[in-house]
């Protein structure tokens, strides 16, 4: 696994020449370009629930207005995605109608990437993370779905970051993350239906496995990731004693839709877990939002600590 942070951004744009410079901004700047045309963009816009931003040509459509509707449309479906806009002459919003200056978060020109550049930093790479952290997620997710999904081939992507509140499947679980240096929850979110099916195969009895035995596997996996997260991140180490503030997490399930009552985004992680067999394959997602705190500064990991001790002799092994 990479443990350089990317970030999954929509383009919608028709020129050639400004796509092969999108694209060389994008590696270079640790974005994952998907492109779409306007015909199949609802049907991307459903398929895809980890994007961080959306890029938009402003003759994308082949007319502005058209253009400026679309754009009006992912801001309708989407508002907690900046929506970035490309000129052909100015780098302005100033000129738009007034009622679609909103939408957008800011306006580039292809002369000017520094702009570009700027407005994916502020929106996507604000949070530092420490790459301990990145590393040490995986290695303690990993062991975990491997101890319950004895058999199977689990695998990780490349960590990344997410401005979606949209979730994955049916079942998803949150358990809050208190430290000196953060404050703010983690959540697994899987489909129900090929968890199932995995757990059917694996059900030694033969009796249909209900859906509360999915529900509770999710549950021990995320304390389980949970507890070794707090003896590799947290130790002793308490929040601190004024941190009271708190903010209420809001679902809607119909639209499949979370919040965590900030615009921070949130660091996210997909594991694919797979067997000789295609049909048993499940995907679980996990995401972390420090919504409350934020203070990687503070961050240690203690089995690093522990090292150190022993190399200077302030430990002994025996």
């Amino acid at each position: 696994m990479d443990n350089e942070l990317v970030s999954k951004v929509l383009v919608l744009e028709n020129d050639p020449s400004h796509s092969q410079a999108i694209r060389q901004f994008c590696k270079e700047h640790c974005l994952v370009a998907l492109t779409v045309d306007k015909n199949h963009l609802l049907a991307v816009m459903r398929s895809n629930i980890d994007l961080g931003a959306i890029l938009i040509a402003e003759n994308f459509a082949g007319d502005p207005e058209e253009s400026l509707a679309i754009a009006r449309a992912l801001h309708m479906a989407r508002p907690e995605l900046p929506i970035i806009l490309r000129r052909d002459t100015v780098a302005t919003l100033d000129d738009l109608p007034e009622a679609f200056q909103p939408i957008f978060s800011t306006a580039f020109v292809a002369d000017d990437m520094e702009v570009l550049g700027r407005a994916i930093d502020e929106s996507l790479f604000s949070m530092v993370y420490p790459n301990a952290l990145l590393r040490g997620i995986a290695e303690i997710t990993l062991p975990a779905l491997e101890s319950h999904f004895r058999g199977y081939s689990v695998t990780v992507d490349t960590p990344y970051i997410v401005r979606d509140r949209l979730t994955f499947g049916e079942i998803f679980s949150f358990i809050p993350l208190e430290s000196t240096w953060c404050r703010g929850y983690m959540m697994l979110q899987t489909e129900e239906d090929p968890l199932l099916v995995v757990l059917n195969q694996k059900n030694e009895n033969q009796e249909k496995t209900h859906f509360r035995t999915a529900n509770n596997l999710i549950g021990e996996i995320t304390n389980l990731i949970w507890g070794a997260f707090k003896n590799r991140f947290i130790g002793d180490a308490a929040a601190d004693s004024g941190s009271t503030i708190q903010v209420p997490i809001v679902m809607n399930q119909k639209h499949g839709y979370v919040s965590f009552g900030a615009e921070n985004p949130e660091l996210c992680y997909r594991y694919t877990l797979t067997s000789e067999n295609p049909a048993l394959t499940v995907v679980i997602y996990q995401r972390f939002s420090f919504n409350l705190q934020w203070s990687p500064e503070k961050f240690k990991e203690i089995e690093q600590e522990v090292a150190e001790s022993i190399d200077t002799g302030e430990l002994e092994m025996f």
